[in-house]
């Protein structure tokens, strides 16, 4: 047993005087006080710890005596591996210009993305104040500011402190050089440089229309109106602020760009912005009014909120409960039949092909309408329909692009059940009762329907 234990205790400092290959640390060390870009040599990998055990070069050693560690740990997504000093090597002199470049977060919820594009997925959101690592610039699509000019400022390719990867636009990072010793990964004291702290964070924010936040909360997602971004943009970098947003009590879309030369205080939680006929007032931490005068002299209150959900990923969420939507009837058909009202036949691409509705001509459908098109599962339903319907859908057809023909559906054991839903009927995105005389079309699964009147349109009077 003794020679056992001596035989692991050698093979044990064996595997630490090994070399697993060489490391570019990417990310500093504080203890012991290592800076990024230094090429460490590598023995071994801990599984249970994710980190790598790299030595410490002698010019790194705490007061350099014979007791200083020569060993540490380096979390596994802060060190590049190579199998030889020689590829390490050149990678760090590859990396020389960014080893000391680190940026700090100049916007709450900054996203780093899959690709250096403002339309490639998200993968991970910066907190205000957080600070990442630079590990190469990168050559991407420009982005492009609320008025539509390109933003300065360069793609990076980042790396997180928790070892997250991603792409990010410089344009809202402070960038710093940092050589050594500990690295606190905080907000900067604005009270230091004097600013206001409640202006700091309303200016890091992306304000979007209150109805944005009542679609969140009342989980009717109205993708439609999402992509459309509009929203407040202070532009405190430009000195354009920029309201973009639809005006639903008059029916227009108010698209205006105010130029002004600062923004001073104007009461409690409240600014304006000199030079320009515009403020804004915070009424929670998450609520902003914005007020300006228009050409008219009419005062004019918007409200905007800030979402705890990045717009993306709420599109990303919203396309895959349609989907499963969809894909619920397709799975049920996807050929309909009825005797009278033709045949349905459903795409698993979302597309459909309807013949033989002209006795739905032209109180439901218009005349003119080809039968082809796409389902569009956009619409909710009221909570007083739920316990009867399934969903209800939008039959878009393809002629027909700027309307639609709406319709309540439910399963039935032989097949589908869909009623017409009128656009009085509709709000915003949900249908919040059935018509007063409704129209009713069953249809049958497959190629073939029963011979009797089943299939029929029914007109209920309630």
């Amino acid at each position: 047993m003794l020679l056992a234990a001596l035989c692991a205790l050698c093979a044990f400092f064996a595997s630490c005087t090994k070399l697993a290959g060489w490391g570019v640390l990417l990310w500093s060390s504080d203890n012991p006080a290592v800076p990024s870009g230094t090429v460490l040599p590598v023995y071994i990998r801990s599984n249970i710890n994710q980190a790598w055990v790299a030595g410490v070069p002698k010019e790194y050693r705490a007061g350099g005596g014979p007791n200083a560690p020569d060993k540490f740990e380096v979390p596994l997504k802060q060190m590049e591996l190579f199998g030889t000093k020689a590829a390490a090597l050149r990678r760090a002199e590859e990396f020389t210009q960014l080893a000391v470049m680190y940026g700090e977060t100049l916007q709450d919820g900054l996203p780093l993305r899959e690709g250096p594009d403002n339309n490639a997925r998200r993968v991970y959101r910066l907190r205000l104040g957080e600070v990442v690592k630079l590990l190469a610039k990168i050559e991407g699509t420009p982005a492009i500011s609320s008025t539509g000019e390109p933003l300065p400022g360069d793609w990076y390719q980042t790396l997180t402190q928790d070892g997250t990867i991603g792409y990010c636009f410089s344009y809202r990072l402070r960038l710093f050089e940092y050589s050594g010793g500990k690295l606190e990964i905080v907000q900067r004291m604005v009270e230091e440089q004097g600013e206001d702290a409640d202006l700091t964070a309303t200016l890091a924010k992306t304000w979007l229309p209150e109805s944005y936040g009542a679609m969140l909360a009342n989980n009717t997602i109205d993708i439609d109106m999402l992509s459309q971004r509009w929203g407040f943009y202070p532009g405190q970098d430009s000195g354009k602020a920029r309201l973009f947003l639809k005006d639903m009590e008059n029916d227009r879309i108010i698209d205006t760009t105010f130029s002004y030369t600062s923004i001073q205080p104007n009461g409690a939680r409240a600014w304006r912005f000199d030079g320009a006929s515009l403020q804004m007032q915070l009424r929670s931490d998450n609520a902003l009014a914005v007020q300006y005068t228009e050409n008219g002299g009419a005062f004019r209150t918007f409200l905007f909120v800030t979402l705890p959900t990045d717009i993306d990923d709420i599109i990303l969420q919203e396309n895959a409960r349609r989907s499963g939507h969809f894909m619920r009837i397709y799975n049920q058909g996807p050929l309909f039949s009825s005797a009278n009202y033709g045949s349905l036949t459903l795409n698993r691409n979302g597309s459909f092909s309807w013949s033989g509705f002209d006795l739905l001509i032209p109180h439901i459908i218009p005349a003119s309408t080809q039968g082809a098109g796409k389902v569009v599962m956009r619409l909710y339903l009221d909570s007083s329909l739920e316990n009867r319907y399934a969903g209800a859908f939008t039959l878009q057809f393809n002629e027909r692009k700027d309307a639609g023909v709406d319709f309540l559906y439910s399963f039935e054991s032989q097949g589908l059940r869909i009623e017409y839903a009128p656009k009085n009927c509709i709000n915003g995105v949900t249908v919040v009762r059935r018509d007063t005389s409704p129209t009713i079309v069953y249809f049958f699964k497959g190629g073939e329907t029963p011979s009797d009147d089943a299939g029929e349109v029914l007109i209920i009077e309630e």
